[in-house]
């Protein structure tokens, strides 16, 4: 007998392709559906889409489940990308991916699902869940809680995981084991569904930054900028500081982006002082526990692949802050802070200002 009715988000790869397969071994009545969310640039060599749909559809053959393609492109320009871009223009430098999951692979995915009368829908992702938390993955370098911290508690408990409890190096044995044709598929990384595109050229093509000058911390101008909208803090490549005549031989970083003076200030090695904040506050925030006190200690990350670094947490109104017990380097407005308690992820929220 059948566990359920379960459609799986499979995208080409490994991850998605072992997903259908280990919940097709348990019981379960798999379908496929592989989402097509960016359509700007079919012909782009960037673009993988093609290719991903090729690799899904022979995929759903060796497993013999039903696929069907769906178009989420106008939900993702108006919900993703569109703020993607104003969070760039206002000086921030937000994570697309972590707002893909929550208003695409877990929303409007979702939603299919349910319009077709699914009762589970399940990724790929390295986390798990009880159906009410969100817990880490068991492989702690996959683990991928920091980027479906804000997906809705409603989707979260018709969510199903395989991965979770599966190291990478066991979903490659799986794959090859099983003939799988992504069994040696390179992992995707890059923009959520926009792919491994040079940044400065792809944003150029939608933005258009405003030239202005690279000054070192003592206001002292060092170089010129094509638009803060390309670079990002703690960001050291594409900064083109030539010699600087009195300056010390260590590579330059962004430090500061001063939106109204239109300046990048860099600084010199990567441990500089400006460099580091030991405090931020955010905005948008979600909680998966809500029950959690005023203030609480606990861990956070503010970037993906971080180690939980220990802090205070503060929350009020909607809004959080962080008092880190050790400086963190490169802090930076617009990404995601996640906090945690041991393995279970509580939520998060953008970060708003550093201190």
């Amino acid at each position: 007998m059948s566990k359920g009715k379960v459609l799986v988000g499979l995208s080409g790869g490994v991850d998605s392709s072992v997903s259908a397969l280990l919940l097709k071994d348990q019981g379960y009545d798999v379908h496929a559906l592989f989402m097509k969310n960016w359509d700007d640039d079919d012909g782009s060599p960037y673009c993988s889409a093609k290719e991903d749909f090729m690799d899904a559809v022979f995929v759903s053959e060796q497993l013999n489940i039903p696929l069907e393609q769906v178009s989420f492109s106008k939900e993702y320009k108006e919900n993703v990308f569109e703020y993607f871009l104003e969070e760039l223009e206002s000086g921030r430098t937000p994570n697309p991916d972590i707002l893909c999951n929550k208003e695409i692979k877990f929303k409007e995915f979702y939603k299919h699902a349910l319009a077709n009368n699914f009762d589970f829908i399940a990724t790929g992702h390295y986390v798990n869940t009880d159906h009410k938390n969100l817990y880490k993955g068991l492989d702690e370098t996959k683990d991928q809680s920091y980027f479906l911290h804000a997906i809705d508690k409603e989707v979260l408990s018709q969510s199903l995981f395989p991965l979770g409890e599966v190291k990478k190096e066991k979903v490659r044995e799986i794959a090859r084991s099983n003939n799988l044709i992504t069994s040696e598929k390179k992992d995707s990384t890059g923009i959520c569904f926009i792919g491994e595109r040079p940044f400065p050229e792809f944003i150029g093509s939608y933005l258009k930054g405003e030239p202005g000058n690279i000054v070192d911390e003592r206001g002292e101008v060092i170089g010129t900028h094509p638009g803060l909208v390309f670079y990002t803090l703690g960001q050291r490549q594409g900064l083109g500081i030539g010699g600087v005549k009195g300056a010390a031989d260590l590579p330059w970083y962004v430090a500061k982006k001063d939106l109204t003076n239109n300046e990048l200030m860099c600084v010199q090695g990567n441990e500089h002082p400006l460099l580091f904040s030991n405090e931020l506050s955010t905005k948008n925030l979600f909680l998966l526990d809500d029950t959690l006190p005023n203030s609480f200690d606990g861990t956070a990350k503010v970037r993906y692949r971080q180690r939980d670094q220990e802090c205070k947490i503060f929350i009020e109104n909607d809004k959080m802050k962080i008092v880190f017990k050790e400086p963190q380097r490169s802090v930076t407005p617009g990404q995601s802070v996640v906090i945690y308690n041991k393995d279970k992820c509580l939520g998060g929220g953008e970060i708003e200002t550093i201190n």
